[in-house]
């Protein structure tokens, strides 16, 4: 029989398509992570990954496996949190800071189903673009795109995602699709403000050529929200994480475009002050988020 260890290895390998980036995700040693997936193989007298010096893929064995050991981990997970609910060891009040976009949009549905499971809980949940100094505000967890600069944080990721170039249904049919990303001059760009200045120079990768174009628009804000709004209603083309469109694009309020041109990979992290801020209600909401994030990723790529 094989451990839970071995499986979670497993299956977060699979995730990531590395066994380095597993590693790390779990807070263990490449090698100790190697062994596991040993291991895991042998009880099952099976290879569930092909390897190569620079690439790691699952086999036909791995990939049937793998829908199993997802729905074992989750039912376990479920079984877990279950458990701390009924003890009541889930309450106290876990204090948020998200961007506006994501806050508003995923992030507060989100946030009412998993309130519904641990119902002793109280969240606090502050909605700013403003990056919240955690070392000094009164915040336990905060989600951001990047990874935090301070060594001291305690951070997990929560998704891989990118940025993608939108717009509505409605600004295609008026300006057409713009075919390259020096096309975009010609276009109404929307522009984000950060740290006051504004964000008016987009980048894209065409292979392994890096491509900057300075853009510009007549609407420019210092909220995220407010750029997501304007894209929907038509006004122009807005440069945002796939993640925060996600549901406009399942919906058809929105559609990508200048899709064969890269645009840049970010990261979400749930970031905590330190090791005490990691409490049984932070890490809960890790693991919902994760799969919260994962699911609505993979309604739209």
């Amino acid at each position: 029989m094989s451990s839970i260890n071995d499986l979670t290895v497993f299956h977060q390998t699979a995730l990531h398509g590395s066994l380095t980036a597993a590693a790390r995700e779990l807070d263990m040693t490449p090698a100790a992570a190697s062994a596991a997936i040993k291991r895991l193989e042998q009880s099952l007298d099976t290879a569930l990954f092909v390897r190569s010096t620079r690439s790691l893929r699952l086999t036909s064995e791995g990939e049937s496996y793998l829908l199993h050991c997802r729905a074992a981990l989750n039912a376990l997970d479920a079984g877990r949190r279950e458990l701390l609910a009924k003890k009541g060891e889930i309450s106290g009040t876990l204090r948020i800071s998200a961007s506006s976009d994501f806050g508003r949009n995923l992030l507060m549905p989100w946030l009412d189903e998993f309130q519904t499971q641990y119902p002793n809980l109280v969240l606090r949940l502050e909605l700013t673009d403003r990056v919240a100094d955690i070392n000094r505000e009164n915040v336990d967890i905060a989600l951001r795109y990047g990874a935090p600069p301070d060594s001291n944080h305690v951070a997990f990721n929560i998704v891989n995602t990118r940025r993608i170039i939108c717009g509505s249904p409605a600004y295609f049919e008026r300006h057409g699709d713009p075919l390259t990303p020096q096309d975009l001059r010609h276009h109404n760009c929307l522009l984000y403000l950060v740290d006051e200045r504004a964000y008016d120079q987009w980048g894209f990768h065409d292979g392994d050529q890096r491509i900057s174009v300075n853009v510009k628009g007549d609407r420019i804000s210092n909220d995220a929200e407010a750029v997501h709004r304007w894209a929907v209603a038509g006004v122009g083309l807005a440069n945002k994480s796939m993640l925060d469109m996600s549901d406009d694009l399942l919906h058809g309020r929105v559609r990508a475009t200048l899709s064969q041109y890269a645009c840049a990979e970010i990261s979400m992290y749930l970031v905590c002050p330190g090791k005490k801020q990691v409490t049984p209600a932070a890490l809960l909401l890790r693991d919902f988020l994760r799969e919260k994030c994962s699911a609505a990723l993979a309604a739209v790529e």
